[in-house]
C-alpha cells in the first residue's frame, strides 16, 4: 500500500530565522578564541573551518527541504494534479528550483573563499575573508526568503490534506451541492463532516472508512460540482474533478429528487451528462436521495424520463465492464439520509460492485496463474443423473433470519434518547440490565441486601401506628410512677417547718443554677485566688450559724471542714522531713504567714517537677537485661556512626559527591599541550 504522509515534512524557516539558526550553530560548534601566539597556518585553518562548517549546515538544511517535498512527476497522478490545483505546479517547481540554486551558489561561495583563505597573510585578512564568505551566504538565503515562505505555506496546507490511498478500495461520492453527500458520509462512516442547509459547506476532500465483508473501504466525500464549463470551475470543484479522474473507485452520483437543494432534476441530469466521461470503467450507482420529501414514484413524466436516461447511461458503463444487462435495479437506488431508509443498501451495493470489478480485473491479470497453481478444487464424479446442489440446513437459515430481524428491530440508547426528548432530557437507566429475581426490584430506591430484599422490604407498613401506641403506653407508665413518688404535703407542716423547707428549696435551686453556670463556662473560668476571702467572712462559724438558722445540725459539716484543713497541714509538715510533728506545728504557728506560704509553694513545685531518668537505667520493654548491657549497646551504636558523622552524612544512603574539578588541576596558567594532568 502506498501512503503519502505529508505531515512528516520538516518545518521550513523563513530567511531571517534560517540565517540565525546556521550562524548560531557555527558559533556554538566551532572554536571561537584566537590566541596571540598562533602561527599563520593555524589561523588559516581556524577560519577555513568556520566557512566550511557554515556551508555544510546550509547544504544539509536546503537538501532536507528539497528531498522531503514531493516531486510531482514521481507521485501518484491524483496527488500530482491535486497539488497543481491547490498550489499551481509551476510556482511550486520554481520555488524548489530556487532552493536548489541557492544551495549550489553557497557551495561555490564557500569553495572560492576557502581558496582565498589558503593564501591569507595575516589575522585581519583571514578574518575579513571569513566575514565576507558568511555574509554572501546569508545574502543568498535572504534573497530566497519569499520562496521559503511560499514552501512553508504549502507544507502547512499539505499537512492538513487527508491521507488518501489511491490504490485501495474506494467509494467516491459526487453530485450537486447540498444533495446529501456529507450526511450519507456521516451515516456509513465514523467521519464527522460538517452538514449545513446551504451550498458548498464541504470545501475540500473528506475521508472516512467503513467495513463490508470483513474488508476496509475508503469513502471520500467530494465538494459539490456545478454544471458549467471546465475553465470556469473554481478550486473547490476542481478537487472533485481530480478525484473522479484519477481514483479507481465506485462512484455514487447523488440526485436530489425533491428539489430542496435549489437545483432541478434537469440541471442535475445535465451535470451527469457533462462529467459522464469521468465515470468510464468505474462502477456507477445513481442514488436518488431525500425520498422522505418526494418519492421516486411521484415524479412527473419529464423528470422520470431524465432519470431513466441517466440510468441507461449508467447501464452502458456496466456493459462496458462486462456486466450483465439484467442488473438494472442495482444501478438506480433510492435513499433517505434523514430516516436512514435505504442507506445500508446503497453502501452494500457500492461495495459489492467495486469488489466484483476488482476480482474480475485480478482474474484477467497474469498474476492469477500463480495463485491458481496453489489451489486444487476437488469435484466428485457423478454416480447417477440426480442433481445434488449445496444444501444449507433449515435451522441455520432460520437462525440467520432471526438474527437479522433482531438487528433491524433492536433499539439503541441513541434511539431511545431521540424518542424521549433528546440529550439533556432523557436520562439512561443504568439498572435495566440488572439480573434479579423480579424485574420490579430493578428500580428500587434502596439496594439489595439479602436474598433479593432490601431494607424497605423489612419495614412494617403500620410502624407509625405502633409507634404512637408505644408512646401512649410510655406516657401512662411515667404518670403512674410519678404518682408513687414521695411528695411532701405543705398542709401537714408547721409554719417553722414551712419556712425551713422554703429556704432549703431556694438554696437548692441556687446551687443548681451556680453549678450550671460553672459547667457552661468551665473552660474559660479563671482560677479564684485565695485573696478573694481577705476579710475572713467565709468561716466555719458563719456556716454553722446559717445551717442552725435553717434548722439543721452544723456539727458534722464543721467537723469535716476542720479535718480536711488539719490533714493538709499535717501533710505539709511531714513532707518537710520534720521528725517531730508537734515541733513542726509549733514552728508553723510561730513563723509569719508569708514565709510559710512561700515555703509551701516552693515545696509543692519541687514535688511536681519531674526528674530525668539516667541513660543507664533499664526500662521494661527495651530488651536489655541490665544496665551494663544497655551502656555497652549505646557505645557500639555511637562507634558505628562515627565514620558517617565524620563525612557529614545523614545516613547510610547519603551519597558522597567528591570535588569534580579539583583546584590543583584546574587553576593557573598552562602551556600548549596535554592538560589532563599537571
Amino acid at each position: 500500500m502506498v501512503q503519502y504522509n505529508f505531515k512528516k515534512i520538516t518545518v521550513v524557516p523563513n530567511g531571517k530565522d534560517f540565517v540565525d539558526i546556521i550562524l548560531s550553530r557555527t558559533q556554538r560548534q566551532t572554536p571561537t578564541v584566537v590566541h596571540k601566539g598562533y602561527a599563520i597556518s593555524r589561523l588559516r585553518q581556524f577560519y577555513m573551518r568556520k566557512v566550511k562548517y557554515t556551508q555544510q549546515n546550509f547544504h544539509e538544511k536546503l537538501s532536507t527541504i528539497i528531498d522531503e517535498f514531493p516531486r510531482l512527476d514521481d507521485i501518484h497522478p491524483f496527488y500530482g494534479d491535486l497539488l497543481h490545483v491547490l498550489y499551481n505546479k509551476d510556482h511550486y517547481k520554481l520555488a524548489l528550483g530556487q532552493i536548489n540554486t541557492a544551495r549550489n551558489l553557497i557551495s561555490k561561495i564557500a569553495k572560492d573563499y576557502v581558496k582565498l583563505l589558503k593564501y591569507g597573510d595575516s589575522l585581519y585578512r583571514c578574518k575579513s575573508l571569513k566575514v565576507a564568505a558568511l555574509g554572501r551566504m546569508c545574502t543568498v538565503i535572504k534573497r530566497i526568503g519569499p520562496s521559503l515562505a511560499y514552501l512553508e505555506q504549502i507544507r502547512q496546507h499539505m499537512a492538513r490534506l487527508p491521507s488518501i490511498d489511491p490504490n485501495t478500495r474506494t467509494i467516491l461520492i459526487c453530485g450537486y451541492p447540498n444533495v446529501g453527500k456529507s450526511s450519507f458520509m456521516n451515516k456509513v462512516t465514523r467521519a464527522d463532516v460538517d452538514v449545513q442547509p446551504y451550498a458548498f459547506t464541504t470545501k475540500s476532500l473528506f475521508v472516512g472508512h467503513t467495513d463490508y465483508k470483513y474488508l476496509r473501504y475508503q469513502v471520500i466525500d467530494t465538494p459539490g460540482i456545478l454544471d458549467r464549463p471546465f475553465e470556469d470551475r473554481n478550486i473547490i470543484e476542481m478537487c472533485s474533478i481530480t478525484a473522479l479522474a484519477h481514483l479507481r473507485a465506485a462512484v455514487l452520483f447523488f440526485l436530489d429528487i425533491s428539489g430542496s437543494c435549489g437545483y432541478t432534476i434537469a440541471q442535475q441530469a445535465a451535470l451527469f451528462h457533462s462529467i459522464k466521461s469521468l465515470f468510464m470503467n468505474k462502477p456507477l450507482i445513481i442514488v436518488c436521495n431525500k425520498t422522505d420529501l418526494q418519492p421516486l414514484d411521484g415524479l412527473s413524466e419529464e423528470d422520470m424520463k431524465l432519470v431513466r436516461e441517466m440510468q441507461a447511461e449508467a447501464m452502458k458503463t456496466v456493459m462496458g465492464q462486462g456486466g450483465e444487462a439484467s442488473n438494472e435495479e442495482g444501478v438506480l437506488l433510492t435513499m433517505s439520509t434523514l430516516t436512514e431508509d435505504g442507506v445500508i443498501n446503497v453502501k452494500n451495493a457500492a461495495c459489492e460492485r467495486l469488489l466484483n470489478q476488482r476480482v474480475e480485473l485480478k482474474m484477467k491479470s497474469k498474476k492469477i496463474n500463480d495463485c491458481l497453481n496453489r489451489f486444487h478444487v476437488a469435484i466428485p464424479k457423478p454416480r447417477d443423473q440426480k442433481e445434488r446442489p449445496p444444501c444449507i440446513p433449515q435451522a441455520v437459515l432460520e437462525a440467520k433470519a432471526k438474527e437479522a430481524a433482531q438487528k433491524e428491530k433492536r433499539k439503541t440508547e441513541k434511539d431511545l434518547e431521540e424518542e424521549n426528548g433528546g440529550a439533556g432530557v432523557y436520562s439512561a437507566s443504568l439498572r435495566k440490565k440488572y439480573i434479579l429475581a423480579s424485574d420490579e426490584w430493578k428500580e428500587d430506591v434502596l439496594p439489595e441486601i439479602l436474598d433479593g430484599h432490601n431494607v424497605y422490604d423489612f419495614i412494617d407498613p403500620d410502624i407509625l401506628l405502633r409507634l404512637e401506641e408505644l408512646e401512649r403506653e410510655e406516657g401512662l407508665r411515667q404518670a403512674e410512677e410519678g404518682d408513687d413518688e414521695f411528695e411532701m404535703d405543705d398542709d401537714d407542716l408547721s409554719p417553722e417547718e414551712r419556712e425551713a423547707l422554703a429556704a432549703i428549696r431556694k438554696k437548692k435551686s441556687l446551687l443548681i443554677q451556680q453549678h450550671r453556670i460553672k459547667k457552661s463556662t468551665a473552660e474559660s473560668r479563671p482560677t479564684v485566688p485565695r485573696k478573694f476571702d481577705k476579710d475572713r467572712e467565709f468561716t466555719t462559724k458563719r456556716m454553722g450559724r446559717q445551717l442552725s438558722r435553717m434548722g439543721l445540725d452544723p456539727s458534722l459539716a464543721i467537723g469535716r471542714a476542720r479535718s480536711k484543713s488539719r490533714g493538709r497541714k499535717r501533710e505539709r509538715s511531714l513532707d518537710r522531713g520534720d521528725n517531730d510533728g508537734g515541733e513542726a506545728m509549733d514552728m508553723d504557728v510561730d513563723r509569719p504567714k508569708k514565709m510559710l506560704r512561700a515555703r509551701s509553694r516552693s515545696q509543692s513545685m519541687a514535688r511536681s517537677r519531674s526528674t530525668s531518668r539516667p541513660p543507664s537505667e533499664v526500662v521494661p520493654g527495651e530488651g536489655f537485661k541490665d544496665s551494663a548491657q544497655k551502656v555497652k549497646a549505646y557505645k557500639l551504636a555511637k562507634k558505628s556512626v562515627k565514620k558517617r558523622n565524620k563525612d557529614a552524612r545523614r545516613g547510610e544512603a547519603d551519597r558522597v559527591i567528591p570535588t569534580l574539578k579539583p583546584k590543583h588541576l584546574y587553576s593557573g596558567k598552562r602551556s600548549t599541550g596535554k592538560t589532563d594532568r599537571r
